[in-house]
């Protein structure tokens, strides 16, 4: 594309510029430039509505179902559904959690995952979680797991990978003293994990880490895209909260 094709109206060229990020090779790039990118993500950020945390009412106990976009929540950290490079997802305006939180946070962020992931030899094992600045979002840390992709059927490794994302994401909870954390609905969607398993899956997890940890004061919030996983935590946790 040469200058004389740049589209003439703003949605287009904020669309372009979103593209041009999302497949931007992870190389260091000039500081002047970060900032100016810094600045311009903050006034995209104050035009947007952002949900507190403190604003929302929890179904049982310090556990809270949220359909919104992830990008526009106020809490301590985000969960990043992240794929094995940890690097963002680099197809031009894709609909994916990953492509949406580095967006949103700029590319700080893609040079950040970049340092991590070549000290951990070039790639993050499904399963496991880093934590990084969350740079240009309202939240203030990113918790990037990398969840299993099912081929065929689910087998009892996928499930106990899944499991463990939750288990590695509330670790990093824990031992960097967050108050707060929502989880976006992991390996569902591009990863084809069934929605009713995950749903159980995450329950379990997120249960289970909190009976191992009685005395901690944590609010979790299952953050949702799609109304067959609101209706699955909504039942699911008002099931539990009954029971």
């Amino acid at each position: 594309m040469d200058i004389g094709e740049l589209p003439s109206n703003e949605i287009e060229l904020k669309n372009l510029f979103r593209s041009l990020m999302n497949m931007r090779a992870p190389n260091d790039i000039s500081e002047d430039y970060l900032k100016i990118e810094d600045e311009f993500l903050q006034e995209e950020l104050n035009k947007k509505f952002i949900t507190n945390i403190e604003n929302l009412k929890p179904i049982k106990n310090n556990l809270y179902i949220w359909k919104g976009d992830i990008t526009a929540l106020k809490i301590d950290a985000i969960v990043n559904a992240a794929n094995s490079a940890m690097l963002g997802c680099f197809y031009p305006m894709h609909k994916c959690i990953d492509n949406a939180i580095h967006s949103a946070a700029g590319t700080r962020l893609r040079l950040f995952c970049r340092d991590i992931i070549n000290k951990c030899g070039g790639y993050l094992e499904t399963g496991n979680a880093k934590i990084t600045p969350a740079f240009n979002l309202p939240c203030k840390y990113v918790l990037h797991t990398v969840g299993p992709i099912i081929k065929d059927k689910v087998s009892k490794k996928d499930e106990e990978l899944l499991y463990s994302c939750y288990k590695s994401c509330l670790n990093l909870v824990l031992e960097n003293n967050i108050e707060s954390v929502a989880f976006c609905c992991i390996s569902t969607g591009e990863f084809r994990f069934p929605n009713d398993l995950a749903v159980d899956i995450a329950l379990s997890s997120v249960n289970d880490f909190l009976k191992e940890n009685k005395k901690i004061n944590i609010k979790i919030v299952f953050n949702v895209f799609k109304d067959i996983d609101y209706e699955l935590y909504n039942k699911k946790l008002k099931e539990s909260k009954n029971g």
